[in-house]
This record gives C-alpha cells, sequence and structure tokens, in this order.
C-alpha cells in the first residue's frame, strides 16, 4: 500500500514539474498537442480561422458522360481502403466523376495540409508577374529587413521555393516537441522564424522543411503589403471563379496564415489549382502568372538530393511519371493530392483521412489514384 501512494505521489510530482517547465519555457502549446494527439481533416474546428472569399463563382461544367463511368477495381478498393472523402477527375475542362464518402460533398471544407505549399509557391508567380517581386534571386532580406542581419538575410527566394535553404528546421512529424509541432500548434510564427537559422549552404541540396514556405510566405505578405488570406481571395481564389470561400488557418487572433498547411477548401474548388497550372497560368483568357514561371515550377530544381540529382520536386510542386505519363502533384500529409496528367488533359483530385506509402517513403496510393483517372479519360475520348 505504500509503495502505491509512493509511486502515486512520485507520478503527480512529476507532473507538477513538468507543467511548471511548459509554463516557464513558453511550451503552452504541447497542451493541444497532447490533447488532439494527432492531425485530421477537419482541424479547423479546433484553430482560428481566416476567411479567403469567393467572388462570382464559374462552375465546373458536367461532361456527357458525367459519373456515367467508374474507377476500376483496384482504384475504388485502394479510396476505400485509405478512407478517401473525395474523388474527383477532371478531363478537358469538365467534370467526368466525383464521389463523396463519410459524409462530405462538393461543398465541404476539407485541410489541405501541405498542399498549401503549392499554393504559396502560386502566388509567389503571381507577385512576379506584377511587379512585386523582381526575380527569385532577390533576398529575403530585401523584403524583411531585420534579417539582414543574420543568416537568413543571405537566403534568396528561390532557396525558399526550392525547398534548399538549409534551414534548423526538423521536419519531424511524431515528435511533441519538434518546430514542425510547434508551428502547427502554437501561437507565434513569427517568433518561430526568428529563431531559425541557416546552419548549411543554401541552394545546393533539396531538404523538405516547412520553415522555407512559411518565410516565402512572410516575403509574399511584406512584398504585397496584405495578408496570404487577402492575396489569395483577391488574385487566386476570385479570378478562379471558386464557387466557395476556403479558410487559412491562422496561429492566433489577428495572427498570420500557417502556410505550409492548412488551407480548407473542397476538392472541385482545389481542382482549380490544377487545371491552372495544366493550362501553364491562364484562366479561360487570363493571364494569372507567367507560363515560363509555371514551367520551371513542374520540372526538377538542380539541387542534390541524398547525394544524387534532384528528380521529384520543383518550386513547391511534386514531379513523378506513373505508366509512362508524367506528372505534377500538390500533396498532403494525410494522402491530399492535386495531380496535373498533362499529356491526357487531367485534373484528378483526392481528399481523405490517410495515405498508404512504403517504408522508404514511396507512394503506394498515387499511383492508383491517376491509373483510375487515365482509365476513365481513356474510355471517355473512345466514347466521344
Amino acid at each position: 500500500m505504500k509503495y502505491v501512494k509512493r509511486t502515486g505521489v512520485l507520478l503527480l510530482t512529476v507532473l507538477l514539474l513538468f507543467n511548471v517547465w511548459l509554463l516557464l519555457s513558453g511550451k503552452t502549446w504541447v497542451y493541444k498537442a497532447l490533447v488532439y494527439n494527432y492531425v485530421n481533416i477537419d482541424d479547423h474546428t479546433i484553430f482560428i480561422q481566416r476567411e479567403v472569399p469567393a467572388g462570382a463563382p464559374r462552375p465546373w461544367p458536367l461532361s456527357r458522360l458525367y459519373n456515367q463511368l467508374k474507377p476500376d477495381t483496384a482504384t475504388e478498393n485502394e479510396l476505400l481502403r485509405e478512407r478517401s472523402v473525395a474523388y474527383l477527375v477532371i478531363h478537358r475542362d469538365s467534370i467526368l466523376y466525383e464521389a463523396y464518402w463519410d459524409g462530405y460533398s462538393d461543398s465541404s471544407l476539407s485541410n489541405s495540409f501541405s498542399m498549401s505549399k503549392s499554393v504559396v509557391a502560386v502566388l509567389t508567380g503571381i507577385a512576379f508577374r506584377e511587379g512585386k517581386i523582381r526575380s527569385l534571386d532577390q533576398k529575403v532580406a530585401d523584403f524583411i529587413p531585420e534579417y539582414a542581419g543574420n543568416s537568413k538575410g543571405k537566403l534568396s527566394l528561390r532557396n525558399l521555393i526550392t525547398m534548399s535553404a538549409a534551414l534548423s528546421w526538423d521536419e519531424a512529424y511524431a515528435s511533441l516537441f519538434s518546430i514542425t509541432t510547434e508551428a502547427y500548434y502554437g501561437k507565434d510564427l513569427k517568433g518561430l522564424m526568428d529563431r531559425l537559422e541557416v546552419v548549411g549552404e543554401p541552394g545546393k541540396n533539396y531538404e523538405y522543411q516547412g520553415g522555407a514556405t512559411q518565410l516565402l510566405a512572410m516575403v509574399l505578405m511584406r512584398a504585397t503589403g496584405k495578408s496570404l488570406s487577402e492575396y489569395c481571395s483577391e488574385k487566386l481564389w476570385r479570378p478562379l471563379g471558386a464557387e466557395h470561400a476556403a479558410e487559412w488557418t491562422i496561429d492566433r487572433e489577428g495572427g498570420m496564415e500557417k502556410a505550409s498547411c492548412c488551407i480548407y477548401s473542397n476538392a472541385r474548388d482545389f481542382a482549380r489549382i490544377g487545371a491552372l497550372y495544366l493550362h501553364l497560368g491562364n484562366w479561360h483568357g487570363q493571364q494569372l502568372l507567367d507560363s515560363a514561371f509555371v514551367k520551371e515550377s513542374v520540372v526538377p530544381a538542380p539541387l542534390l538530393d541524398e547525394g544524387t540529382p534532384n528528380v521529384e520536386y520543383g518550386y513547391q510542386w511534386w514531379i513523378a511519371e506513373v505508366d509512362g505519363h508524367k506528372i505534377f502533384y500538390c500533396r498532403g500529409i494525410l494522402g491530399q493530392y492535386i495531380v496535373a496528367i498533362p499529356d491526357k488533359d487531367i485534373v484528378m483530385v483526392r481528399l481523405g483521412h490517410q495515405r498508404r506509402q512504403a517504408a522508404d517513403g514511396t507512394l503506394l496510393d498515387l499511383p492508383l489514384y491517376v491509373r483510375g483517372a487515365l482509365q476513365m479519360a481513356a474510355k471517355a475520348e473512345a466514347g466521344r
């Protein structure tokens, strides 16, 4: 009995000391991380959101064969196994197929997670076209002069957009105390960015770091004089004819957007991002960003990736090949995908609760989703 009491007292003491340490160190975001444990597609309910207003909607046309074709069995099984909530196939700028699960619909909000990194890159291209950014080789300090005196000031925008900034950023999702977890659950992104240092040679090695996107977003905010949500609404969401307002998570009331994650929208409106790049920055005759910038975005940046040439990452867009078809895509940690297949004029969106990958990080679900879109588009072409 004494042993049980002593153990209880010891546990309470440890718990009390742990709480005191959290309070004194300012790491109170850990409480939220412990309560919610793991990220979810509906986390907009636990954070403060800033609206990304839509303008006059431009609904997607429906294909003549709309929802008359179905995904093959392998694709359908994968969609169900990974707990999908949306699967959308746009072919020749018309909706060929869409399906929703788990109570979600064509207007339901779902987290983009890291697909937002690609959106930040799109906004960078728009700012470049507008002349608010002269060159990707401009220095961060040109826009954030308080960084001129430290290692971040020497970074170029190109270092940020290609994930070659060599920052002191630990992209660890499972660690309670990693900077990535703090960025997601914390309330002071500016303070977090201020603490970052450059610890390697920028522009040499590809290293995926959410902090690079957040710094790029800070540059955009200084260059445009607007929040990310304001600029996204004015220059992207409204011109693209989004049917619904989106939401972007901010770190605190009146704070800044979490640029490396956390735009909430639906499959139909997310698809517009892929279609914009599929058409080289042109949206129904309006050039939103330079075609040259788009082309540069979706080819591998000339960097090393663990000692070998980078083959999979451009300007915050992923690049791959499936069954001989070159694709470029945005992706989020739980299997959020916006995929463009240029040679077949296809945009595919998949949203859901989880993704499947091999131990080495190879995506196992994505090829199946792409094949399903390709097969339906091929049948539609044959049936024209």
